[in-house]
């Protein structure tokens, strides 16, 4: 370790404690970015701690990745400068909840899975039901913008998320929003965080909505020969009254992934082997409310379904519906996990446009001989994985090729297109963050202004920034 390097550690310890500042060699292993590692971690444990620590960072020009489970840091590109680790997971209090009025503040670092528990209490709930649900924190859920399968009905983060407290890159500490549900003209400065990766500021504390949770829930399954058929029932759905919680279209190669080994070691609770069969795409929906409102989407689910010309339509009984709905909840990681070279673009357009999209990716993936399973949303967004097995000069080079395509197919539909994850070693060479984007010029502006000395994770989103 350099002489700067022990200074910086000490006047960290100085902030936090010595127990909270981490620089051996082995531990910083764990907060490695695509091989970058920090020369030190520290860990807060208050907000006006990270505000010092920022503060310190901006005036010796040291370069900051904040953190809290890690699980969504091989998301963007690797850091351009990587000095500190900013592990926030000690900030993982609930600081106010009004069951009543239907809000709750709570810190960076807690958990989800913990949060869920405290608003069960109340039978309430936050709907960010986010990959890596049991490991993930409020903060990384929030700064990834990584989106859910409930989605569907309760929509993202940034409808939901009434404000954040948040430091600046310069250490100054800031709020946007309230804690309170209302519609106010002003600017909501808190949602430029979400999705930014850290990139604009720290994010200290996050007010929520929060929701009453369901009478009861009912997952309805549908297999058909095509994706037409399968988003054919999307449409039909979409035009009745029926208001489904979440709703997944999944390729036969998905399904399977979701019955695999990888899946189980994930979600331990078995699916039900004829709920994901091969050669079949399975239209998977979830709907809520008293038993006669569950009896009549049910009956109306049964009559559209047929309508399409669904292969198999079945009611899923209450464990196997938590394991089916837990699985497409972790699509991402069961992907990830099935092979070393995993690469996943989020695909975003109109739902009338969805078949097209997918026929447009499945060919570009049978083109270059890779493994393909999608997973589309109801509302028009699709993940895409394409697996080719290894990470060899000849794989990367088929994967740049049918995503380069994929990505230029989506844009001549008028959608949105990124690669949020992939091989590290891979990442120079693919186009992560989609393809140029016009108000790009604003988002520098915006970067400028929040974190003028780019102390924080410089070089992560969309064109180095």
């Amino acid at each position: 370790m350099s002489i700067a390097s022990i200074t910086a550690s000490s006047r960290l310890a100085g902030i936090v404690g010595p127990a909270h500042v981490i620089s051996e060699s082995p531990e910083l292993s764990a907060y490695e970015i695509g091989g970058h590692r920090p020369q030190a971690v520290v860990r807060p444990g208050s907000g006006e701690e990270v505000a010092q620590i920022v503060k310190f960072a901006f005036s010796e020009k040291l370069a900051m990745v904040p953190c809290g489970a890690r699980t969504k840091l091989s998301m963007g590109l690797p850091p351009r400068q990587y000095d500190l680790a900013l592990d926030l997971t000690r900030l993982d209090r609930v600081t106010a909840y009004d069951p009543g009025d239907l809000t709750l503040a709570v810190e960076p670092g807690m958990r989800l899975h913990a949060l869920e528990k405290v608003l069960g209490e109340h039978k309430q709930w936050v709907p960010l039901a986010v990959p890596y649900f049991t490991q993930a924190t409020a903060g990384g859920a929030i700064a990834s913008g990584v989106d859910t399968p409930l989605r569907q009905m309760y929509g993202t983060a940034r409808d939901y998320v009434l404000g954040l407290e948040f430091v600046t890159g310069e250490g100054v500490a800031a709020k946007s929003g309230g804690r309170v549900v209302k519609n106010v003209s002003g600017y909501d400065m808190h949602k430029l965080m979400i999705g930014a990766l850290g990139t604009l500021g720290v994010i200290t504390k996050i007010n929520l909505r929060t929701f009453p949770v369901s009478v009861a829930t009912s997952v309805f399954v549908a297999n058909f020969d095509s994706a037409a058929r399968a988003i054919e029932l999307r449409h039909r759905l979409a035009r009745s009254p029926l208001r489904p919680m979440s709703l997944e279209i999944l390729s036969p190669s998905a399904g399977q992934l979701l019955a695999s080994d990888a899946a189980a070691r994930i979600v331990p609770e078995a699916v039900p082997a004829d709920v994901l069969p091969e050669n079949r795409w399975t239209l998977v929906a979830e709907f809520s409310g008293i038993e006669e409102v569950l009896a009549r989407c049910e009956r109306d689910f049964r009559q559209m379904a047929s309508e399409c010309s669904a292969t198999h339509i079945q009611v899923i009984a209450r464990e196997a519906a938590y394991s089916i709905v837990s699985r497409i909840r972790e699509f991402i990681p069961v992907a990830l996990a099935s092979s070393p070279s995993t690469t996943i673009l989020k695909l975003s357009v109109l739902p009338t446009r969805v078949t097209q999209l997918l026929a447009i990716a499945e060919q570009a993936a049978e083109l270059n001989s890779l493994p393909f399973a999608a997973m589309a949303r109801g509302l028009g967004v699709i993940y895409v994985a394409l697996s080719p097995g290894d990470r060899g000069e000849e794989a990367r080079r088929r994967v740049i090729q049918a995503t380069d395509h994929i990505l230029n197919e989506c844009a001549k539909l008028e959608g949105n297109a990124t690669i949020p994850w992939s091989p590290a070693e891979w990442k120079p060479a693919l186009k992560v963050w989609g393809l140029p984007r016009a108000d790009f010029d604003q988002m520098r502006k915006l970067k400028t202004v929040f974190d003028p000395g780019s102390v924080l994770a410089p070089g992560r989103f969309m064109g180095g920034l």
